[in-house]
């Protein structure tokens, strides 16, 4: 009878975990930690540029990453990755996980630049020391393959990371601009819409929602489902950017986020840019416009594409695990509260 008792309220014990923190992907209770802001960085301040994805093959591209970054003020700290090559990445899985454990837990170092994408970062997940990172919050921002370091860290410490400008990407005034906004800054932000073009969004479901920002690369984001290193999707508005894939694959991908319930527990949905997302064959396959239609639309809740987030010359920098509100009839993503402290 006793053991009953103990099960039953062990059973009640376990469902009220899960009112206040949901089962994740693989069905573990998952704990939502508290919400870091990191200091906001400010000239003067040392950063250190790490490559925890792909080789450097360019070292002009390090000299000019540098340079960029010491225009901020910044004193600027290069990691060892930059010029390391082990295959197609920058160093081994150990040293580029220690890489970036060495440099949280360097009380030096204020904000940590990824030198460029490619594929790496799911790799070290299971090497990062959370903890030593959760004790140690600074900025840290990249964008496409750098989503797995990005969710990852969000989602496992409560610190707010940075969807924003790698080192080889371009790092015009606009781009400048919005990263100085948000991360050099304490104060609240509206992305701004692209200023040099008529490449206007596109709204795909009307309306209005307020929620807490999460997301980047599409393929990226898709190859961590079953891990343990996704958030919760409730209440969350849902970024998305992409580059090179077809039609069919944004339409793989898209089906796998319907089926494994995330699109269903979102409460907003953006897709900034998908660069160069043409079919191979247009008369025989979808475009890209109706795919994200027929997978978008039905949701009926508030929804664009088109913002400044991806592969794309005009960059925003969009923090993780910022509480936003998201105006799908203006295509405008305005920030609630400050992103670093």
């Amino acid at each position: 009878m006793s053991s009953r008792r103990n099960f039953i309220k062990a059973s009640g014990l376990i469902t009220a975990a899960t009112l206040i923190n949901p089962i994740d992907a693989i069905g573990q209770v998952q704990l939502t930690p508290l919400k870091i802001k990191p200091p906001a960085l400010k000239a003067g301040d040392t950063v250190a540029i790490t490559s925890p994805a792909g080789a450097v093959w360019d070292a002009d591209q390090i000299e000019t990453f540098t340079n960029i970054l010491k225009g901020f003020g910044f004193n600027v700290i290069l990691g060892k990755t930059l010029k390391e090559k082990f295959g197609y990445f920058a160093g081994t899985d150990e040293l580029r996980a220690n890489e970036l454990n060495e440099f949280f837990a360097d009380k030096k170092v204020k904000g940590i630049f990824c030198m460029k994408g490619g594929w790496g970062c799911a790799r070290i997940l299971d090497k990062l020391s959370f903890d030593v990172i959760q004790k140690n919050p600074k900025v840290i921002i990249g964008f496409s393959d750098i989503t797995a370091l990005l969710v990852a860290i969000t989602t496992k410490t409560g610190l707010i990371t940075f969807h924003g400008p790698v080192g080889n990407s371009g790092w015009n005034d606009f781009t400048k601009t919005v990263f100085t906004n948000v991360v050099m800054t304490s104060k609240t932000f509206s992305f701004p819409i692209n200023p040099t073009t008529e490449d206007k969004p596109f709204i795909i479901h009307p309306g209005k929602v307020s929620g807490e920002l999460v997301g980047g690369n599409l393929t990226v984001l898709s190859s961590l489902i079953g891990s343990v290193y996704l958030p919760a999707w409730k209440n969350k508005i849902l970024f998305l950017e992409e580059a090179k894939e077809e039609p069919y694959s944004i339409d793989r991908m898209l089906t796998q986020l319907k089926l494994c319930g995330i699109l269903n527990s979102i409460s907003g949905f953006v897709f900034g840019k998908c660069a160069k997302c043409l079919a191979e064959e247009p008369l025989k396959a979808f475009t890209f416009h109706e795919v994200i239609l027929q997978h978008i639309q039905p949701l009926k809740i508030p929804a664009f594409y088109g913002a400044m987030i991806g592969h794309i010359e005009n960059k925003l920098t969009v923090p993780l695990g910022i509480n936003a509100t998201m105006d799908a009839d203006k295509g405008i993503i305005s920030l609630e509260e400050n992103s670093v402290q």
